[in-house]
């Protein structure tokens, strides 16, 4: 499971490289979001909802925090 985890993290960063930062803010947004969402929903039994949830907010937080920074 460690090396699963690893090569995603891996793969993730070498994706990314290459993305402009609004890009980068709703990818990191949307793994953030995801992440927090599935341990919030597996504490009232939903954890594939709260995922789906967590990763849209956070991508789309992502995006407008990297859209702002870009501009800037």
């Amino acid at each position: 499971m460690r090396y699963l985890i690893i090569s995603l993290l891996v793969l993730m960063l070498v994706t990314v490289s290459g993305c402009t930062t609004t890009e980068k803010g709703a990818t990191y947004g949307g793994l953030l979001g995801a992440g927090a969402g599935a341990i919030i929903g597996n504490q009232s039994d939903h954890a594939l909802g709260g995922a789906a949830i967590g990763g849209l907010a956070g991508a789309a937080a992502g995006a407008l925090i990297g859209n702002t920074m870009e501009e800037d």
